[in-house]
């Protein structure tokens, strides 16, 4: 969606006048005139002040980047990163694109830019758990995914998820087909149903649509899992974030006969940055270790473990 019309539902939604707006904004230190905002909301003019967007973004109650987002570059495939996790996840290069999160930008952005995310700017994600679970014998892994969602605005209809599947690699992106053949596709969904799904070179995109059409302020919640996947996994599990969400857990479960040395949680600002160690994670007599963050920003967050 262009930036006109998100602001323009995001008016609509608040239920403000462009006078309380512009009134609220001023009680923040930021002059802007009615007049620039009607023009604003009807695409006659655009906003040069990130700042100011990032206040509207707050005072609309829309996620934040819902707005800011669009200033740079409209298209939903490669918008523009706000900030990636670090020490408390939230500071990060603002010139960094979703793209930036994968291995292989060009092919993620040919892969979600066959689906359907014109909405995406317009959901909130409340949480994102994921339980990671690798066999006994270390040879394949199985993703179980809940994710919590609420909307900033009407007629929002499905999300995209992106995950790795193969290359010696597996992670997600909580971002709007018949389900996947094979190992690597979609076991199982609830609370939703599969839509699209485009999938090449170990990276995987598909749809979840809704139960009903979400009008402003409604929640969604969507379960999937993933595999088995029939490839040895990698010694770390990550999830990519596009977009802010404000709880994450992952939990790794582990057979309880092959138990790692040490396992330890991280961040990275994207891809291809170096990983920053958390702290070492405790693996319970469950077998299991966690790592749950508040407030992630952008980037990536993950756990990596080391064999005896």
């Amino acid at each position: 969606m262009e930036f006109a019309g998100a602001l323009r539902q995001a008016v609509q939604a608040s239920g403000l006048t462009l006078e309380r707006i512009r009134h609220r904004l001023g009680r923040r230190g930021l002059t802007v005139s009615v007049a620039t905002l009607s023009y604003w909301q009807r695409g006659r003019s655009r906003p040069r002040s990130r700042a100011v967007i990032a206040a509207l973004e707050e005072i609309l109650q829309v996620p934040a980047g819902a707005l800011t987002e669009l200033l740079d570059d409209p298209a939903p495939t490669a918008a523009p990163a706000r900030s990636a996790p670090g020490a408390g996840p939230g500071a990060g290069d603002r010139s960094r694109t979703a793209r930036d999160l994968w291995p292989d930008p060009e092919r993620y952005a040919w892969l979600v830019g066959q689906l359907d995310r014109s909405g995406d700017h317009r959901l909130e994600r409340l949480s994102i758990h994921d339980v990671y679970r690798l066999d006994e014998a270390r040879r394949s892994w199985t993703l179980s995914v809940r994710t919590v969602l609420r909307a900033a605005g009407d007629g929002i209809d499905r999300v995209v998820c992106v995950h790795q599947t193969g290359g010696g690699h597996a992670g997600g992106e909580a971002a709007v087909g018949p389900a996947a053949a094979g190992p690597a596709g979609l076991a199982s969904v609830r609370y939703c149903r599969p839509g699209r799904i485009r999938a090449a070179g170990g990276l995987m995109a598909f749809e979840l649509v809704f139960d009903r059409v979400l009008a402003a302020g409604d929640t969604a919640v969507v379960e999937y899992e993933l595999g088995p996947v029939g490839e040895p996994p990698p010694d770390s599990y990550d999830r990519r974030f596009s977009h802010p969400v404000h709880d994450y857990v992952a939990i790794v479960q582990f057979d309880s006969g092959r138990l790692p040395a040490r396992c330890y949680g991280f961040t990275a600002e994207s891809s291809l940055a170096p990983r920053r160690r958390l702290g070492e994670l405790w693996v319970g007599t469950s077998g299991s270790a966690n790592i749950a963050v508040g407030a992630v920003r952008r980037g990536i967050v993950g756990v990596e473990w080391e064999w005896h």
